[in-house]
């Protein structure tokens, strides 16, 4: 599975950004769980966002909930992650990725990642 992100930029705090994540190799989004994490300098890396494949159901971090938004299009195997009023504190470089989460999105899970997109929002 190959997961290549984009979308990523500089914004001022209360902007919106659109990620993207193409997807190509052996997944299936009705076997795989797809999701964003993300990783700030110095920080541990966190579960964003993610679609589950047994149910469609989405997850959000407390910390995003209601800012951002997970989505799909399965006709071209991309994922996007639009994030709505964005903070300082969502700098982080936002990594996409493939694993059987379940309801722990937890980086452990993680089968297939990208390489990683950085997001910058200047206060």
């Amino acid at each position: 599975v190959q997961l290549v992100e984009s979308g990523g930029g500089l914004v001022e705090a209360g902007m919106a950004l659109r990620l993207s994540c193409a997807v190509s190799g052996e997944f299936s989004f009705d076997d795989d769980d797809i999701g964003w994490f993300r990783q700030a300098p110095g920080k541990e890396i966190e579960g964003v966002s993610g679609i589950s494949a047994r149910d469609g159901s989405t997850y959000y971090s407390d910390s995003v909930k209601g800012r951002f938004t997970i989505s799909s299009d399965n006709a071209k195997n991309t994922v996007y992650l639009q994030m709505h009023r964005l903070k300082p504190e969502d700098t982080a470089v936002y990594y996409c990725t493939v694993g059987s989460f379940g309801t722990d999105w937890s980086w452990e899970s993680t089968d297939y990642w990208g390489q990683g997109t950085q997001v910058t929002v200047s206060s």
